[in-house]
């Protein structure tokens, strides 16, 4: 363990180790409520067009980050999959491939990040189809306007929480806020009123079923 300590916080592998501390701090941030699911995500508009000369100027960048799925999981899901694959596999380059020398260790970070980028479109495959469906889903709001929901992570009305509404099959989550001068807790019920479009979250107020 401390071998691995040491090595995580070398100079060959202190930018991978620091990418990888940043997103697990996020998530705790998220866990604790410190900030919304949504803080850093970047809204990645796949199908924007420049057009020069009747082609695309960046037909080649959409498609990259398509065929990574950047854009078709929350930014922050993606990057969390891409810091954890180019830690490990900068510190087993560095580990069996390098003595310690920082120059040769700048130098593996390139090709540890592009190896970590397939790894990571293929840890994401999964996710990708279920935030799809989420999409669906809130296509269809309609349908949930109305119902009561389960809060799960605690929701305000600058705070953005998460809540469960109950369907005929699996448990659909929703991105939540609260209206305003009202708070809800884990484990609390709501009523969830309207959809915001814009910023893909509901708003809900705290209700109590009898």
């Amino acid at each position: 363990m401390n071998e691995l300590l040491q090595a995580a916080i070398s100079g060959v592998n202190i930018l991978p180790t620091a990418f990888l501390v940043f997103t697990l701090l996020y998530w705790v941030a998220v866990i604790f409520g410190f900030l919304d699911l949504d803080f850093f995500d970047v809204d990645l508009d796949l199908d924007t067009e420049v057009q020069a000369d009747g082609v695309s100027a960046v037909t080649w960048l959409n498609s990259a980050l398509a065929f990574f799925n950047l854009g078709k999981v929350p930014f922050m899901v993606f990057l969390t999959f891409l810091a954890l694959p180019f830690w490990v596999i900068s510190i087993l380059v560095n580990y069996y491939f390098n003595h310690n020398y920082e120059l040769l260790g700048l130098l593996y970070l390139l090709p540890s990040f592009i190896a970590a980028l397939f790894v990571s479109k293929i840890l994401t495959r999964p996710f990708v189809k279920v935030f799809a469906a989420l999409e669906i889903e809130h296509d269809s709001a309609a349908t949930i306007i109305g119902q009561v929901c389960t809060v799960i992570l605690p929701a305000t009305h600058t705070e953005l929480g998460q809540a469960t509404v109950k369907t005929a099959g699996a448990p659909l989550l929703l991105n939540v806020k609260t209206t305003e001068g009202s708070a809800v807790q884990k484990g609390e019920t709501a009523l969830v009123l309207e959809y915001n479009a814009g910023n893909k979250f509901y708003l809900i107020e705290p209700y109590q079923t009898i």
